[in-house]
């Protein structure tokens, strides 16, 4: 018998596997813990439930004793495996008492499931396969559908999901918010379509710049979907005959027609990170090279939105990290990277 079961999921959403395996972990302790993953994300068809959502709905589907038992810890999407990892651990250890006898319930799905390999000293409990779907097999059917016929599409699945979950989307499918997603998802899915038939999946490059300038960072609100109204750092996609710093530029001059010389972004440039997590965009394998530039006090340069861009704003770096639910994709995470704004930076635990 264990103290503490912890089940880590992202719930999107909950359906009869994951009740499955949220049983076994309320079957193997007295105190069973969910870490709700991508928390604080903004909506999309990935992603297009808040945690508070998804907590109401694995709630709905466990009997009163069973709530009473439970506790769900949100976590939010670091795109950076090991300070995840410690996200997790941090939170954990303000609700289970130390020395617990921890048990992490799972299920090896793929290569995706292999955080389950990165908590050593708790026990694992490896379970099968429940059920006969997975989450990303009802958001299709559901954003394939529209919000009169939501009902009628999920009807085949109805099986394979709590009741309440199935009435948590029907009733979701009647908000503006599941217009937006679905046409966001037929977007992303004609976008896939696009380069299916390669003989190899694609791998895209793409630049970023994170521009500071008196204490705030420019942004810009996209103008089209994917990610539609969304918060982002000016940037896009490489073109061939570009390196990735003419790319940078050329990037940073059509969104925001910033009129500083390359001469002095050069003096400014202060660091070049790659992030390249595979789950980092729904577009495809997507690795962005995002470039930092510290303007210090100097003036605020001119800039006007164009392009890929609806609105172009400086926005004070201490406000970043109460917008974290407006960004695009992991853009929040790469203002993290650089200005420390979660707290998780330089945290390691042994």
């Amino acid at each position: 018998m264990y103290d503490t079961a912890l089940y880590i999921g992202r719930f999107e959403p909950p359906h009869a596997g994951h009740m499955a395996l949220l049983q076994r972990a309320l079957d193997s302790a007295p105190q069973a813990i969910v870490v709700m993953g991508s928390a604080w994300q903004v909506r999309s068809p990935k992603n297009p439930f808040t945690w508070p959502e998804r907590e109401a709905m694995l709630r709905a589907a466990l009997a009163p004793a069973d709530n009473a038992r439970l506790q769900v810890l949100p976590v939010r999407d670091y795109y950076n495996e090991a300070v995840w990892v410690q996200a997790v651990r941090l939170a954990l250890a303000q609700c289970a008492p130390a020395g617990a006898r921890i048990a992490l319930v799972g299920h090896f799905k793929d290569a995706s499931s292999s955080y389950l390999e990165h908590f050593p000293g708790w026990a694992l409990i490896n379970m099968a396969r429940q059920g006969h779907i997975d989450a990303t097999t009802i958001r299709d059917a559901y954003f394939g559908a529209s919000a009169g016929t939501a009902a009628a599409a999920l009807a085949p699945l109805a099986t394979q999901m709590p009741a309440s979950t199935l009435a948590a989307l029907t009733a979701f499918a009647q908000q503006a918010d599941y217009a937006v997603l679905q046409k966001e998802w037929q977007m992303l899915r004609s976008y896939r379509a696009a380069w299916a038939q390669a003989p190899y999946p694609p791998v895209f490059v793409t630049v970023d710049a994170v521009l500071r300038c008196q204490g705030q960072v420019l942004l810009i609100r996209r103008a089209h979907a994917p990610g539609q109204g969304q918060l982002a750092v000016p940037g896009g996609f490489i073109e061939p005959r570009e390196t990735i710093w003419q790319s940078c530029l050329r990037e940073l001059a059509e969104e925001t027609h910033c009129a500083l010389p390359e001469a002095a972004l050069r003096a400014a440039l202060r660091e070049v990170t790659v992030f390249d997590h595979p789950d980092r965009s729904q577009r495809g394998r997507t690795i962005t090279h995002a470039h930092y530039f510290d303007l210090a006090e100097a003036a605020f340069p001119h800039v006007q939105a164009d392009d890929d861009a609806a609105q172009v704003l400086w926005v004070p770096i201490e406000q970043l990290a109460g917008l974290e639910e407006a960004f695009f994709e992991d853009h929040f995470h790469m203002l993290d990277h650089f200005f420390g704004l979660t707290g998780m930076d330089g945290l390691l635990l042994p």
